[in-house]
């Protein structure tokens, strides 16, 4: 191994020296504390130090890292506490998540370090979106971030990589290849010579070292981020290294041949870095048993420290409202605006307009958003008024767009993202659900994020363009689910989503963009989310709806002007307005639940599950729930209209008005 010092000082590479035995003397410490049984777990990184460390290193304090699980040495490059870290494993309080999460799934703003979920990929994109708002912000910084060679099989990798050569953002994409996923090896993993060789597909520059070098690596990320800072691109970096332990502890290493391990033994980044320093006079011998007996005091003692930390004592009340980041409604006189006359598709329009007007900070992507408008034309003219870097066409990768989106929040920005139809969400389910969702509760990073969701059936579209899938989102904790009936509504639940720190799913009905019209308030306008509204008031039947739903509901009252019927319309899906459904079935004594979605699972059944708990005693008939057919929905016409709730509703009310 050879090292170059180039311009560092002895000062320089004794503190780099330091920086590498540190994690090194925490790691044998975590090993000793697991074979005791006072840990559980421990992912190790010992003979893959360098690359953390010699990374970190190169990168400014003030620019993002988002590392992997054997990464320690990022964290404590970045001079973390020992201390925090240890409560961080042990689910102490002290912790970054509070005993919520463990490891290094964590992030935290005062080190500017983003960690990973279980999901390998999804960090990748979330790079993008930091690195998108360093080049909107005209700020001359680089994002670093990790991946293992396992990882490069995902899908998330390709959608990252391809999405920052694309924009042409500054993030530097490292590959710790040490040999194996778990126990398969690389030979299984990719059939490529090398993985930077996938570079040049995506256009962008690449480059493979010796990750067990660490000047090596060190010179070589402090000469791309420089690079970056000024010319802003992606590039690949592949770091060739070694797994000297399990994947965990618990896996073991049988299935590596011990020649391998003899090999990169010799190998070793600490110590073929400390004989080079003994070499060049810069370390002398008697200098490394003291330095290793004060890290090892300083290790015992943050250590010990912790576990005399006291356990957490639940509160069920703290957990709950630490799902979301508390805001506070807007403030503003609803009763003071000028209305004109819109269709429900101008409106979410206005809505986002005058969203992209009032937030500078503001940035909305989607497939063909820019110049073509969307496919459904919501962003016409936008890209004039507000310039392409705020109107973003996207490649066709879903995943990677979400991980971008939340990547922006993190950096100090708002998105919006459309998907083109709400069926397409499905590809960018993880980012959704695990990412988005559990941020905030983890590590109280607020994901101020809006996924547009053009939803619902009625156009013929067929399986895959028509879906009410709202379901998919309401049972997930972390996440706000909107669905506007109405022109007025759809832009206020819109700038209220925007306004919202929280990620919040809007819902919009295909069906009502064109064919729906209603007096919208001009200028910032916002209906809270959570607040149902009652479309009219009636006496012996309650309809529960939302979305198309609605417009069902008026048009069988219309229909049967005999019958006092009350209509509620719930606008929000998550929080819902409980205490508006509670009110209404203690008032008439007979509830119906109106949805498009299918009956089975559907988020009517939730609503009849908390009336009956909770209404039983003021109820005179059961609950009844129309929804759509328990089948994927149909292209053809009149299969659609058997299909939808709406082929049942005027059996069903009967069935529950007669009961």
């Amino acid at each position: 191994m050879i090292f170059d010092r180039k311009n560092l000082n002895n000062g320089q590479l004794i503190e780099f020296y330091k920086k590498l035995l540190w994690p090194r003397l925490v790691e044998e410490k975590m090993l000793i504390l697991l074979r005791q049984g006072r840990i559980g777990k421990w992912f190790s990184g010992i003979g893959q130090e360098a690359i953390a460390v010699g990374s970190t290193l190169a990168m400014t304090a003030d620019e993002y890292i988002l590392p992997m699980h054997r990464n320690l040495g990022v964290f404590t490059t970045r001079d973390i506490p020992l201390s925090r870290l240890m409560a961080q494993w042990q689910g102490k309080a002290s912790g970054f998540t509070k005993g919520r999460d463990r490891s290094f799934h964590f992030g935290t703003q005062e080190y500017k370090i983003i960690g990973m979920i279980s999901h390998l990929g999804p960090q990748l994109a979330l790079a993008d979106g930091i690195g998108l708002a360093d080049v909107l912000g005209k700020r001359k910084k680089a994002t670093l971030v990790f991946t293992g060679e396992g990882a490069t099989s995902e899908g998330d990798f390709h959608e990252a990589l391809n999405i920052a050569a694309v924009w042409k953002l500054p993030v530097i994409f490292l590959i710790e290849n040490n040999g194996y996923g778990l126990s398969t090896p690389i030979s299984e993993q990719y059939n490529c010579k090398y993985l930077v060789d996938k570079a040049i597909g995506y256009g962008m520059e690449g480059r493979r070292i010796d990750g067990n070098n660490l000047l090596e690596v060190y010179h070589t990320v402090s000469e791309i981020a420089a690079n970056m800072r000024e010319k802003p691109r992606p590039v690949l970096l592949e770091c060739m290294t070694f797994r000297m332990r399990g994947h965990e502890e618990a896996s073991g290493t049988k299935y590596v041949p011990q020649q391998l391990f003899d090999i990169w033994k010799e190998k070793d980044p600490l110590q073929n870095f400390e004989r080079y320093l003994l070499s060049e006079g810069v370390l002398k011998p008697e200098w490394i048993p003291q330095m290793k007996a004060e890290f090892v005091t300083q290790i015992e003692t943050e250590i010990e420290k912790v576990f005399s930390e006291a356990d957490i004592i639940p509160d069920m009340e703290t957990e709950i409202r630490d799902m979301y980041k508390q805001h506070n409604f807007p403030t503003f006189q609803p009763s003071n605006f000028s209305t004109t006359p819109k269709r429900y598709i101008d409106a979410i329009s206005d809505g986002l307009r005058q969203s992209m007007r009032k937030y500078p900070n503001l940035v909305i992507m989607g497939q063909d958003i820019a110049e073509y408008g969307g496919a459904f034309k919501i962003t016409q003219g936008f890209v004039e008024e507000f310039g392409r870097g705020r109107v973003r066409n996207t490649p066709i990768c879903e995943s990677g767009v979400v991980g971008a989106a939340m990547g922006l929040a993190i950096n100090g920005y708002k998105a919006v993202m459309e998907m083109q139809f709400a069926d397409f969400v499905s590809v960018g389910f993880n980012q959704i659900i695990n990412n988005l969702a559990k941020t905030h509760y983890r590590w109280e990073q607020a994901v101020d994020v809006v996924i547009r969701m053009p939803a619902g059936a009625g156009t013929g579209a067929g399986p895959f363009h028509s879906q009410s899938n709202e379901a998919w989102f309401t049972k997930t904790p972390g996440l706000k689910v909107v669905y506007p009936a109405f022109p007025d509504d759809a832009k206020g639940l819109l700038m209220a989503a925007i306004d919202d720190p929280n990620p919040v799913m809007y819902f919009e009905h295909k069906y009502l963009y064109r064919s729906n019209t209603g007096n919208v308030p001009e200028g910032d306008y916002y209906v809270e989310i959570g607040k149902a509204k009652v479309i009219q008031e009636g006496s012996i039947a309650s309809i529960i709806t939302y979305g198309l739903g609605v417009h069902w509901a008026i048009e069988y009252a219309a229909k049967h002007p005999d019958l006092s019927v009350e209509i509620i319309d719930l606008r929000s899906l998550q929080p819902w307005d409980k205490e508006a459904v509670e009110a209404s079935a203690k008032k008439t004594g007979r509830v119906l639940i109106l949805t498009e979605d299918t009956l089975t699972s559907g988020f009517g059944g939730e609503i009849a599950a908390h009336l009956a708990e909770h209404c039983f005693k003021y109820l005179d008939a059961p609950i009844m729930r129309c929804a759509s057919l328990d089948t994927a929905i149909p292209m053809n016409k009149a299969l659609e209209e058997q299909f939808l709730a709406k082929a049942r509703l005027e059996e069903t009310m009967e069935k529950l008005i007669n009961y």
